[in-house]
């Protein structure tokens, strides 16, 4: 008697996606059972890996806590996306709350063995989604690639701002492309080695001081002094409205010392420690200019170069150069452990990057700024 033919058994439907709200630790050490939350930190600590080889750029776990709390300032909402039991990716989106209340950043992300299947597409889905069950009708995103990806490549997809471009076939810029969002702008990522030699310091300072007789520099750790702190607002909220923004649908933001005060307290709590210098006019005592440095003791190697800014009325006595050099000093006498200082800039702000290159800062990575507006 013949055997009979053996038959095979159907293939397993594959796994939906499933996208699940992520819930956020209540405390540094309570990460008991917040399996989502540890896996999306996962994923953005290989990301960084992935694209840089090291973690300079990316949040240290107490940022990662302290930021996804959001603020009165800022709602944020974080997802987790899984095919049955394995992480394959994470979404989220951002509401300011008191200005650009149309905005929503959105940022997608999925696990390198798991790319090229489409899942991009419904986590950016998801979160475009997200947004506009919010309200929001501008959306924004961005991400940054090695210098080494850029400069040389091959044909770019120039920003709209009219400086600086992007690889065009990038897998990351034809992605957002084909989902309808256009690149505004460009940033140059400049990085610093450290530590700058003191003569050299020197020899810039007293080339820019001669142009700034009437101005005196200030400076404080973490905490701005009391006497100092309604000026201090006055210019961040300058620089919310100043710093070049091509044509992406940004307002400026209202600062006063809650808001200054709210932004400290965000970084003691996240263990970010940070050097600011100012510039004082000396016959209206009123701060001008100001320039921000962080380190994070969980990345010793890298201090973080923020916010600078000189008042339109000020600009032209090398009051940029002169703050700069003030935070350097302290910088590395404060941190020496620091190797290196990463700084961001508009591709168009020509002036800024000119003095960056005269610190010794050389282009690192450059960012593309993201703008899809709906209806």
């Amino acid at each position: 008697m013949a055997e009979p033919h053996a038959v095979s058994a159907p293939e397993p439907a594959p796994a939906a996606l499933v996208i699940s709200a992520v819930a956020v630790p209540p405390l540094a050490d309570g990460t008991e059972g917040f399996r989502d939350f540890r896996d999306c930190q996962a994923m953005r600590r290989g990301h960084e890996l992935e694209t840089w080889g090291d973690l300079d750029r990316g949040y240290t776990y107490a940022e990662e806590l302290e930021h996804w709390r959001g603020t009165e300032y800022e709602a944020r909402r974080l997802f987790v996306a899984r095919l049955g039991q394995e992480t394959v990716g994470m979404c989220s989106v951002t509401f300011p709350l008191r200005e650009n209340t149309a905005t929503a950043g959105i940022n997608v992300l999925v696990e390198p063995a798991f790319r090229r299947r489409g899942l991009g597409r419904q986590l950016l889905h998801y979160a475009e989604a997200v947004a506009q069950e919010n309200g929001r009708t501008s959306l924004d995103g961005y991400f940054e690639l090695p210098a080494g990806l850029v400069e040389g490549c091959g044909p770019l997809l120039p920003a709209k701002s009219g400086a600086g471009g992007l690889p065009a076939g990038d897998p990351a810029t034809v992605f957002a492309a084909a989902a309808g969002y256009e690149l505004e702008q460009v940033e140059t990522s400049s990085r610093l080695t450290l530590p700058v030699p003191q003569d050299r310091l020197a020899e810039l300072e007293a080339a820019a001081s001669a142009h700034a007789p009437d101005y005196g520099l200030v400076g404080w750790a973490d905490a701005c002094p009391e006497e100092l702190v309604e000026s201090y607002a006055v210019l961040n909220a300058r620089m919310s409205a100043d710093v070049p923004t091509a044509g992406l649908n940004w307002e400026g933001e209202i600062w006063d010392t809650a808001r200054v005060r709210r932004n400290e307290e965000t970084l003691a709590c996240s263990g970010v420690q940070a050097l600011v210098s100012a510039a004082r006019h000396q016959s209206t005592g009123e701060l001008v200019a100001y320039t921000v440095m962080n380190w994070r003791p969980g990345v010793p190697a890298a201090v973080l170069q923020q916010d600078t800014l000189v008042s339109g009325g000020h600009r032209g006595h090398r009051l940029g150069m002169l703050i700069k050099l003030n935070n350097l000093r302290a910088a590395q006498q404060r941190w020496p452990t620091a190797r290196s200082v990463l700084t961001w800039n508009a591709a168009e702000n020509r002036h800024m990057l000119a003095i960056n290159t005269l610190l010794g800062f050389r282009p690192a990575g450059y960012e593309g700024e993201w703008q899809k507006r709906l209806g």
